[in-house]
């Protein structure tokens, strides 16, 4: 546990070193107003699955004889046995700007109660927009990273690795309709940012004033409005090309995030502290229960019994106080808190209370 304080503070002090704030590219940070995916999902048939597939249902029996009949064989459903197929959900995300022909990777779900998708072969399945309009077709030999053996062996046990029902098809769908993007209207291109911020907004508007003087402008926290100068009228695309090129330095906003599931705390650099005093103490209570058994003596017809011992153990170590300075760098808040010699859930719980008292100059969340 030692190790981990030291490890985060050391993770703070690099979050604080002047290294850490290093301007970003534009195109690494925005987005494209019209450029943006779309969602695709379709309902399939996942075959060739060795009796692992779903159990026989009126859900899949009715998709395999419609698969059938298109082939022209017409099967009633008793006929029908389903273990090697099994019903899937196919989901892919189609990117801007995506041609007529583009492939794209495709991700399969079981939706019944298949057993593993391993070595399935996916059906042609057609892939839908929100609009009910196909975009894109998918098929083909599925990768499951996972596997699931042993299943009817000795004392019927079974070996499982991750999830043996979902895999993917890399580029498994042919995309067969182009979805119309927009980057430039009226002459303007507008940069979403990634991490809204009213100072990052302003900050990206002045450096790419600096490469083309009043062409852009901060229209809030999340949308920066750019003119298409002149010199650059049908040739966009270099021109957004070289916007994406411009370095800018994103402000951080003083945020401070806790997992209490994984016991992971990170912290940004502008993170302040108002004068505070830290006070930790910790109370540990054993219970613990012995059984003790009492023998009868010899020719006594006595009967053996077995009663419990209880024992109680309080442990109560020494408080100790600490005082942070005002308006400390987040390092010297490490500092403070690692001297304490607190655990991770500790010092999270110790975030906590510095925030509910109103000293913790920063956004905190915990998830």
């Amino acid at each position: 546990m030692r190790h981990f304080l030291y490890t985060f503070l050391g993770i703070l002090l690099l979050a604080a070193s002047p290294v850490a704030s290093q301007a970003a590219r534009v195109k690494d940070v925005t987005l494209i107003e019209g450029g943006r995916d779309n969602q695709l999902v379709g309902y399939g048939l996942v075959v060739g699955l060795a009796n692992k597939g779903d159990s026989k249902s009126d859900q899949v029996v009715r998709t395999v004889a419609n698969a059938l009949q298109r082939f022209g064989i017409n099967l009633q459903g008793a006929q029908l046995k389903s273990d090697n197929v099994a019903a899937v959900m196919v989901t892919a995300d189609i990117p801007a700007y995506a041609r007529a022909g583009t492939r794209i990777d495709v991700t399969v779900s079981s939706v019944a109660d298949a057993k593993t998708i391993q070595g399935g072969v996916l059906l042609q399945t057609p892939l839908l927009g929100a609009d009910e309009t196909v975009y894109a077709v998918a098929q083909g030999a599925i990768a499951v990273g996972g596997f699931l053996g042993g299943e009817g062996g000795v004392g019927g046990a079974t070996v499982q690795k991750n999830h043996p029902t979902v895999g993917i098809i890399s580029s498994g769908a042919l995309v067969e309709r182009e979805i119309p993007s927009t980057f430039v209207r009226d002459n303007n291109v507008e940069l979403m940012l990634l991490n809204p911020d009213y100072t990052s907004a302003a900050r990206m508007a002045q450096a790419i004033n600096q490469e083309f003087p009043q062409s852009a402008m901060a229209k809030n926290a999340a949308t920066v409005n750019i003119s298409v100068p002149d010199d650059f009228k049908g040739y966009e695309v270099n021109f957004i090309a070289r916007i994406g090129a411009i370095e800018v330095d994103p402000d951080v906003p003083a945020r401070v995030v806790i997992n209490e599931r994984t016991g992971t705390i990170i912290a940004t650099s502008n993170v302040r502290v108002s004068t505070v005093a830290v006070s930790h103490g910790t109370l540990t209570i054993t219970v613990a229960k012995t059984p003790k058994v009492t023998q009868p003596g010899p020719f006594s017809q006595g009967v053996t019994t077995v009663t419990n011992t209880t024992q109680v153990d309080v442990k109560e170590q020494a408080g100790k106080f600490g005082v942070i300075e005002e308006n400390p760098t987040i390092q010297q808040v490490a500092s403070a808190l690692n001297a304490l010699g607190l655990t991770t859930r500790e010092m999270m719980a110790i975030f906590q209370s510095m925030k509910r008292a109103g000293a913790l100059q920063a956004e905190l969340i915990l998830n």
